[in-house]
């Protein structure tokens, strides 16, 4: 049985990459990890690791994901701390996608922090 390549675009399997942080088997070790494994729940529509993954202080009560966006793909444009040394850091990155039979993309500089020891997304900078 093929093992799944992860949408995030490392070389590794899915189960293996973003499915573990996604299931709780492990936690991102860096600000990047964390953006990696975000695009990855957009991809296959967890919306509830999303949610567990944002700053409390800016956390929407809920997500509706929407269903006529295909993820097709993540650049990491560049990064500013968030490695195992700090507490926060920057990651930014352009996501592209296929909406309604058009490519588009969203790019973004995001700001992540540390909360209780773990990584989550705050807000863009």
């Amino acid at each position: 049985m093929a093992k799944l390549p992860c949408p995030c675009g490392l070389d590794a399997a899915y189960a293996d990459c973003c499915g573990s942080l996604h299931e709780g088997r492990t936690a991102a070790a860096t600000a990047e990890q964390l953006m990696r494994s975000r695009y990855s729940a957009f991809v296959v529509r967890d919306a509830a690791y999303l949610l567990r993954t944002w700053s409390a202080a800016t956390r929407p009560r809920d997500l509706d994901l929407e269903d006529d966006i295909e993820w097709t793909g993540l650049e990491i444009l560049g990064s500013t701390g968030g490695s195992a040394f700090h507490a926060e850091g920057t990651v930014e990155f352009r996501a592209n996608y296929i909406a309604e039979g058009e490519p588009g993309h969203q790019q973004e500089d995001s700001r992540f922090l540390r909360e209780n020891g773990a990584w989550v997304y705050a807000r863009p900078v």
